[in-house]
């Protein structure tokens, strides 16, 4: 639990920081017919579950399991380290839209929504990387 809390601490953390970025870099204010299409700035932020994800899953499989890992294990670890880091994540996204962007006229939880399928899709295809052989399959 701690190698989960962790890792999802760090990609938390990362991605509140990143919201307050793109704010600055001026992405989030765009007039309302165009603010519902994707910044390529917005796209950048992939790297931070993806990388944070990998990192974590391989430190539960190298230093924590022995060098050992299966599937679902791998699968189980990233879902920790997601909602972790995706509750930290959220209070950064609820400060940013209650107090910074309070006339934001986008569809905000559109893009939590698919940050959330991104981390799916990133645990499941990090697990297929870093799981051992099996030798009954």
């Amino acid at each position: 639990m701690k190698n989960a809390f962790k890792y999802g601490s760090i990609i938390g953390v990362i991605s509140g920081v990143w919201i307050f970025i793109l704010h600055l870099a001026g992405v989030y204010e765009n007039s309302y017919p165009s603010a519902d299409k994707a910044s390529w700035l917005e796209y950048l932020s992939i790297i931070i579950p993806v990388t944070g994800l990998y990192l974590g899953i391989k430190n539960f499989r190298n230093r924590i399991n022995g060098g050992r890992m299966e599937f679902f294990e791998g699968i189980f670890e990233g879902f920790k380290i997601m909602v972790f880091g995706g509750l930290i994540a959220c209070f950064f996204a609820a400060v940013y839209i209650s107090y910074v962007a309070q006339d934001l006229q986008m569809d905000y939880m559109g893009r939590v929504g698919a940050a959330g399928v991104i981390g799916i899709l990133s645990t499941l295809v990090i697990s297929l990387l870093l799981m051992n052989k099996q030798h009954n399959l």
